[in-house]
């Protein structure tokens, strides 16, 4: 049967009733290859935030456990874990404001202008004692500038040098120990009980506790420490 429209047509006019086949532009694997390009980029994806993770936490981004040239070699594990000189010798306004302070060069004099005075690794130390210019040292914890730390609040609570700067006085040379990144700090700020020491250990780097956890609970109500909610707002370290 033909329709209306058929009938209505010239005759030489020829009407192919099959209908048309449609041409595929992408060949059937390309499904295939879609699917893997999307889950492969998506995995590309979280290998990258994968390894820019352990990258940060790593070394050569902290600086942790790498040691700083300085202009004096100074040797904690000489001064510190042979002399036993105690660490405010050097860091005299450590109980008292947020820096440690440095060692004027006239402290060093106190020794030095008797003991291995002709010593040429300290002729800056003797230099600088002339010339009145305070030894150049550089930096091994540096904290970015907007990261509030004060040294005397965490002496005052009963942390120990240690707990910052690892072993000192097993340093030749001084590293930074830590990582001193935000969550390394939480750590802390989350469970000060499992660092915190009393007041007159601070300063003893070879101090050990009985029972740490017990101690420490103790510790946080002696020293009025309001521990988890408050040591994590945002505003204790960003001011």
């Amino acid at each position: 049967m033909m329709s209306d429209e058929q009938q209505s047509l010239p005759s030489h006019v020829q009407i192919d009733e099959q209908p048309l086949q449609r041409q595929q532009l992408f060949h059937p694997r390309a499904n295939t290859v879609a699917k893997v390009s999307i889950i492969g980029g998506l995995l590309a994806v979280a290998l990258a935030f994968f390894l820019w993770g352990v990258y940060t936490r790593s070394p050569y981004y902290t600086g942790a456990t790498v040691t700083v040239d300085q202009p004096v070699p100074f040797s904690h594990k000489h001064h510190v874990g042979e002399l036993g000189i105690d660490c405010r010798m050097c860091h005299t306004s450590v109980e008292q404001s947020a820096s440690a302070g440095m060692p004027a060069t006239q402290t060093c004099m106190t020794c030095h202008s008797q003991i291995w005075a002709n010593s040429p690794v300290l002729a800056p130390v003797h230099e600088s004692f002339r010339s009145g210019v305070p030894i150049a040292w550089n930096r091994v914890y540096e904290l970015p500038g907007y990261v509030y730390f004060n040294h005397s609040i965490h002496v005052q609570k009963g942390i120990g040098c240690v707990s910052c700067h690892g072993q000192i006085d097993e340093m030749p040379l001084t590293a930074k120990a830590v990582p001193l990144t935000m969550q390394w700090c939480l750590n802390c700020h989350r469970a000060p009980e499992k660092y915190i020491r009393p007041r007159d250990e601070v300063f003893n780097t070879r101090w050990v506790a009985q029972d740490q956890l017990t101690q420490g609970r103790k510790l946080v109500d002696d020293y009025h420490i309001v521990a988890g909610g408050r040591l994590t707002n945002c505003s204790i370290c960003h001011r």
